[in-house]
């Protein structure tokens, strides 16, 4: 069951995952502005792919800072709606762009290809999460081992564009 109105909640953070991907993730950060820049200055009707899964930007307000924060996800579609994975990459870490999608769901924004949608994000739990989760493995592979490195429960969101 989907949780559909104030903020989502956000699972505890896990005891183990792969330590290397929050350095990655560190290391590459000032590099994700030149690589949003790119994604917004070639943007097509069609988004982009990376091993064959689409490339989708997400837009959130910082819970902390209340900044908007664009972040380059794999997304995978869902009828209207898409669904995106707060792996990163297998941490014990939640990624920053959940945290903040969790404290201020009203203000999320994704941009799929040249089409920039409002959207209401959608916490997925159960037999909705399990099908969700196998259809991006299906996607992209890599999202499978992700769980098997970490005890983190790793969140499915489905972001269903706002009419």
């Amino acid at each position: 069951m989907a949780q559909e109105t104030g903020q989502l909640q956000i699972p505890p953070r896990g005891t183990r995952g792969r330590r290397w991907t929050e350095v990655l993730f560190k290391l590459l950060g000032p590099l994700s502005g030149g690589m949003i820049s790119r994604y917004r200055r070639n943007a097509k009707a069609e988004p982009p792919q990376m091993n064959g899964i689409p490339l989708v930007l997400l837009t959130t307000t910082g819970a902390k800072t209340g900044k908007e924060r664009s972040s380059l996800l794999g997304g995978v579609p869902d009828g209207d709606a898409w669904l995106v994975v707060a792996s990163k990459g297998g941490s014990a870490e939640h990624p920053g762009w959940f945290v903040n999608l969790c404290k201020n769901p009203d203000k999320v924004w994704l941009e799929v290809g040249s089409r920039k949608l409002h959207v209401r994000p959608q916490q997925l739990a159960g037999d909705d999460y399990e099908k969700a989760y196998a259809r991006v493995v299906a996607a992209s592979p890599q999202y499978g081992g992700y769980r098997k490195v970490t005890d983190r429960h790793i969140p499915v969101v489905r972001l269903t564009p706002i009419a």
